[in-house]
């Protein structure tokens, strides 16, 4: 059948409806098309990408360990241009990281606050550079939640791991084009020690702490509670059905409570204190005092180079210190277990064999019995 066969057949069958109704149904067909298609080339890609892994992972170490080393050279010699690394990176890396994720059913990790508040630093650095309200806000994300993230959530560099390379440097590059901007860059350095001047003027322009407390504080809390209202109308509400039908379906929340549950933590008693059926709320309340405390931590490292500094190298000694404890404490296990793992489907797969050739032997000697 030809396409204008299907078209004139689909005008058919589409009875009283008006052109404009037959229009978004087959504009509404052509989008599921296209979804099916993307989820399809998503999953092969995700396939490939597990047969090959060790080769994956050796390459990735390679390219982890030069591309560290020659961003620590460019954060030397060249800080003003550590923003468009920053924006290189995130548009690269963050839809194939969609790609993987959506295999592995995890895409709903991509509606976490991480992604949300990257996106706005996106929008600051590339359309509006030069907007110092923007900055605050979004330096009050960068060295808030997002960098606080690494330390209590345990984030882990380890330089054979794609994916926990790119789970860190969401969380860990913002602070660093933040920080540059701050001190380092020598357009804002111009700005903090203008010309016939003895004393260091302030950049951005700080009128009075109320000033400084609305921009880094109130103003930061009031975008972080938009994203709170749209991750759980989208997850609890709209995708609610969904995350109910299928328990491999991963967000934030899911995986945080399985962990705590497995472990019986404080955490998971703590948060079971007003019922099983409260939990969400009491993860959102945690989740809430978290951005809050971080969020007012802003304030006294935006106005200390020393503290900021101190800050920036407490950071990345966690992330190290995190990946080397994943590197000599639990990937051994993973191991194990994934040998494991292959060994008794290796003989599971060995029995069936044997039952086949034994059920086939019998058979035959059956048949020839019968002779």
């Amino acid at each position: 059948m030809t396409r204008n066969d299907e078209t004139a057949e689909d005008a058919n069958l589409s009875g009283g409806e008006s052109p404009e109704q037959v229009r978004q149904r087959f504009k509404s067909k052509k989008v599921a098309q296209t979804k099916e298609i993307l989820s399809k080339q998503a999953e092969k890609i995700a396939k490939q990408a597990e047969e090959h892994e060790s080769f994956i992972n050796k390459v990735t170490h390679l390219l982890g360990v030069l591309g560290f080393g020659g961003f620590c050279f460019l954060l030397g010699a060249r800080p003003q241009d550590i923003p468009y690394v920053y924006c290189l990176f995130y548009v690269t890396f963050v839809p194939l990281r969609w790609i993987y994720y959506r295999f592995k059913k995890w895409h709903y990790y991509l509606l976490d606050f991480c992604y949300y508040a990257n996106t706005i630093f996106l929008v600051d650095l590339l359309l509006y550079p030069k907007n110092e309200k923007l900055f605050m806000v979004c330096f009050s994300f960068a060295e808030g939640p997002l960098a606080w993230a690494i330390i209590v959530w345990r984030c882990s560099l380890v330089f054979s791991s794609a994916d926990k390379i790119v789970s860190v440097l969401i969380h860990l590059l913002p602070g660093l084009v933040f920080f540059t901007i701050r001190w380092w860059n020598p357009a804002t350095f111009e700005a903090m020690h203008p010309d016939g001047t003895s004393r260091r003027a302030s950049w951005p322009y700080v009128e009075d702490k109320s000033y400084l407390f609305t921009w880094l504080f109130a103003v930061p809390l009031v975008v972080y509670t938009v994203w709170q209202a749209l991750y759980f109308l989208i997850v609890n509400v709209l995708r609610g059905q969904r995350l109910l039908r299928d328990p491999e379906v991963m967000t934030s929340y899911r995986e945080l409570s399985k962990k705590a549950q497995k472990a019986n933590n404080v955490w998971w008693r703590f948060s079971g204190l007003l019922g099983d059926q409260n939990r969400m709320w009491m993860y959102i309340g945690f989740q809430a005092i978290f951005t809050v405390a971080t969020m007012a931590l802003t304030v006294p490292i935006f106005l200390s180079y020393r503290l900021h500094v101190i800050f920036q190298i407490l950071k990345v000694s966690a992330s190290v210190w995190n990946g080397g404890s994943f590197l000599l404490d639990v990937m051994p296990r993973q191991v194990i277990l994934k040998e494991k793992k292959k060994s008794n489907g290796q003989i599971h797969q060995d029995q069936v064999s044997d039952g086949t050739e034994n059920s086939m032997k019998t058979s035959n000697y059956s048949e020839a019995q019968e002779s």
